[in-house]
């Protein structure tokens, strides 16, 4: 019994000091990882937005006009 008592306060010892903890650690690359995310997002965004400005939508509205022109 008096083993068990010892291996329960030896546990919440261990779950205390890793609560009591402050380092940020995995806070840092977390938040790097998270801004590199949206930088590689936005890149992408800007990436479509040129090609379906410069590309598509003039082709396509041509087409249609083409179509719809007697």
């Amino acid at each position: 019994m008096e083993a068990k008592n010892h291996s329960v306060r030896k546990f919440f010892a261990k779950v205390r000091s890793v609560l009591k903890c402050r380092r940020a650690d995995g806070y840092v690359d977390t938040a790097v990882k998270m801004i590199i995310a949206v930088v590689v997002g936005a890149l992408l965004l800007s990436g479509l937005y040129v090609l379906f400005n410069n590309t598509v939508l003039p082709g396509l509205a041509e087409r249609i006009q083409d179509m719809f022109s007697l």
